[in-house]
């Protein structure tokens, strides 16, 4: 059997999302290579993570250290190391996050294994051949790794759905019952890297990856004196608005409304794209999102391919009807 390894990524008392996608798509991979989904918890006073995430994997390892309360390279590396060569894991799936930026390839040089970053995709046939995005999201690469022992890859966020099956439901019999609390091996205090504080970055009182409805614009727009119709929009429905690269980088909305590989990865119940053309870049930081409509002038506007509804027309035109129906429904 093929055993696959996930890290569990937390910060601040709490699981990142990264962590249950990776989680769901370890699962599906695992019916392929028959072994078991393994979670590895590294951190301190770790009771309320391993209740939330016992029903997702097969079995949880499980390192208790006050060290690794809060995030540290330096300890994280060390210590998945030690647990990495002595268990042998065929596949290690780590967040491409700050978190699995910082440690995997430095993971992947200690342990002399085939590492691949910021993948979209992954199968298992024989071998494993994971999809990444390369010249700026302009193309999607397909890498089949060289035979090997063990693989790690880092996964984009977003890249895979959640899917809340327990797997006391889905296979009673591989259940995680299975809880293994392996002591630490960090018994000396590393000085070049230390924790001091965490600092939440700003988010100009709008955080759109936790927005149920998020409305996003382009250059379709075409200036920012139009931005008024769109918030009003905005506020008439119960969304927030979001932008493209090219609007936040003119000014017109701050970075951290922006959706896309160099911006946020969202998921909203409702995501609306207005004057949006679609570039790939854009496209990865949204197509989680459960329902898609898209609104552009252009019928052949890459967007349309991702939307689950689309309205080819002037937004201009669009977004008043559509208000003054929503109103009506109100």
């Amino acid at each position: 059997m093929k055993d696959i390894f996930i890290l569990i990524e937390h910060r601040r008392g709490e699981i990142r999302n990264i962590s249950f996608e990776l989680l769901t798509k370890a699962r599906e991979l695992s019916e392929k290579t028959g072994g078991k989904v393994t979670a590895l918890l590294l951190g301190h006073q770790t009771e309320s993570f391993i209740n939330e995430i016992k029903s997702s994997a097969h079995r949880i390892i499980v390192i208790e250290d006050e060290k690794l309360k809060d995030f540290n390279s330096e300890y994280y590396t060390a210590t998945l190391f030690n647990v990495l060569t002595t268990e042998k894991p065929f596949l290690t799936l780590i967040g491409h996050t700050a978190f699995g930026i910082d440690i995997a390839p430095a993971l992947g040089s200690k342990l002399n294994i085939p590492v691949a970053t910021d993948c979209i995709g992954i199968e298992i046939d024989n071998n494993i051949i994971v999809t990444r995005q390369m010249y700026g999201g302009k193309l999607n690469a397909t890498i089949n790794f060289k035979d090997s022992s063990q693989f790690l890859v880092t996964v984009r966020q977003g890249a895979f759905p959640v899917s809340e099956t327990n797997l006391s439901v889905e296979h009673p019999a591989m259940a995680a019952t299975e809880i293994t609390k392996t002591p630490s091996t960090l018994t000396e205090d590393i000085a070049a890297i230390k924790f001091l504080e965490y600092i939440e970055a700003a988010t100009g009182g709008v955080d759109i990856t936790k927005a149920n409805i998020v409305i996003g614009i382009g250059r379709g727009v075409k200036e920012q004196e139009n931005l008024k119709i769109i918030e009003d929009f905005a506020q008439a429905i119960g969304g927030v608005v979001g932008c493209s690269r090219p609007v936040a980088d003119s000014g017109w909305l701050p970075k951290d409304r922006q959706v896309g590989s160099s911006g946020k990865t969202i998921k909203p119940k409702l995501y609306i794209a207005m004057g949006i053309s679609g570039a790939s870049q854009h496209i990865s930081g949204m197509k989680g999102s459960e329902t898609i409509i898209a609104i552009n002038k252009d019928p052949n506007a890459p967007i349309f391919n991702e939307a689950n509804y689309g309205i080819v027309d002037d937004l201009f035109k669009v977004i008043p009807a559509l208000k003054k129906k929503i109103e009506e429904l109100k």
